[in-house]
């Protein structure tokens, strides 16, 4: 089977299972009924407010009453709810598949729009800047500091730095964010608390951004911190292993120098499992961390996520459901072509 015939199988079973994780998502929804319980609140909340309107033009009860139900017939029909919720299945899959992600009932962006892509597309560079750099940051430190101590295995230096990682790793996001807060914003005063912007915030373009770049500062140091260890210490193990091979034992006996080896045959060979944690963590970022985002007041992708599910708005938890599952497929697409490219051992039959 040739590789372009294999890439576009798997590129089909990827977005089948793409279609598969939102029809999960919409049937549990649907099924548990938490979709209709949450449509009836907001159908009852809006006619608890059109009713206090309406009493003001119609004073006799009967009428009253009468007009209330047939805008509660009329909004039961426009929600749906005059239907089996399986009814409606078809079509909310289709919207959400051709990126018309709809309304948000409670979200809202800065200037006033509930259309679920613009907060999207709000929220999506205020994670990149702050989870997604984070990453970048300890992948480079990681790949560099990993390589180094597999190189150095059993030194001083290498139990040293293998004890800081494991207490790196240990540490929870949200707990070393409040301990940062502590020592550097309220104690040490070098760094804002959180938020996007201090008060006031500042006017003009270049200021605004530096004072955005200022506040996101102590977050990314939390998540690189609290990220740092374990990436390291996955990169030490990979390279180690690789490098006890017996292809690594022929090349050095060939008489190769340390460093012909290390390139050519051990971070070549280590390289797909290392891209494939890399990939996937660069991808996963742009969900957000939640926690941390939380924590710092951070409004980003995570803090969504975090306020739709709070908030129970079932549009926007379906839509990034969606947009989050498909940029996994994305990225596990990119790393089939990767993989044939990285290690000429890996070839599809």
């Amino acid at each position: 089977m040739s590789l372009g015939r294999t890439l576009a199988i798997r590129g089909l079973t990827l977005l089948g299972v793409l279609v598969v994780v939102l029809l999960l998502v919409i049937i549990t929804l649907g099924a548990t009924g938490f979709s209709e319980r949450i449509l009836t609140a907001t159908m009852s909340e809006q006619l608890r407010g059109e009713r206090e309107v309406l009493a003001r033009t119609i004073r006799d009860p009967l009428q009253l009453e009468n007009a209330l139900q047939a805008r509660r017939d009329e909004l039961v029909r426009f929600y749906g709810l005059d239907k089996p919720w399986y009814q409606n299945l078809p079509n909310v899959t289709r919207r959400v598949v051709t990126l018309d992600l709809g309304q948000a009932r409670t979200l809202r962006t800065s200037d006033g729009s509930s259309k679920v892509s613009s907060l999207i597309m709000e929220r999506l560079p205020r994670t990149i800047l702050l989870v997604t750099t984070a990453s970048v940051i300890t992948s480079v430190i990681g790949l560099w500091v990993g390589v180094k101590l597999a190189t150095r295995a059993g030194t001083g230096w290498d139990k040293a730095v293998s004890y800081l990682s494991a207490v790196s790793f240990a540490l929870p996001a949200w707990w070393a964010g409040i301990l940062f807060i502590l020592i550097f914003a309220f104690h040490l005063d070098v760094f804002p608390e959180g938020g996007l912007y201090g008060t006031p915030p500042p006017e003009g373009g270049l200021a605004r951004f530096g004072d955005l770049l200022y506040h996101a500062l102590l977050p990314i140091l939390t998540l690189t911190v609290v990220s740092l260890g374990g990436w390291i210490y996955a990169v030490r193990t990979m390279v180690l292993n690789t490098s006890q091979e017996f292809f690594v034992t022929v090349a050095r006996a060939k008489g190769l120098s340390e460093g012909q080896v290390m390139r050519r045959y051990i971070l070549r060979a280590a390289a797909p499992p290392i891209v494939t944690s890399l990939i996937l963590g660069l991808t996963g970022s742009l969900g957000g961390a939640i926690l941390t985002e939380t924590v710092f007041n951070w409004p980003g992708m995570g803090r969504l996520y975090f306020d739709a599910i709070q908030s129970a708005d079932e549009t926007v938890i379906v839509a990034l459901t969606f947009v989050f599952t498909l940029m996994y497929v994305a990225a596990r697409f990119v790393l089939e072509v990767l993989y044939v490219i990285l290690d000429p051992r890996v070839r599809y039959a």
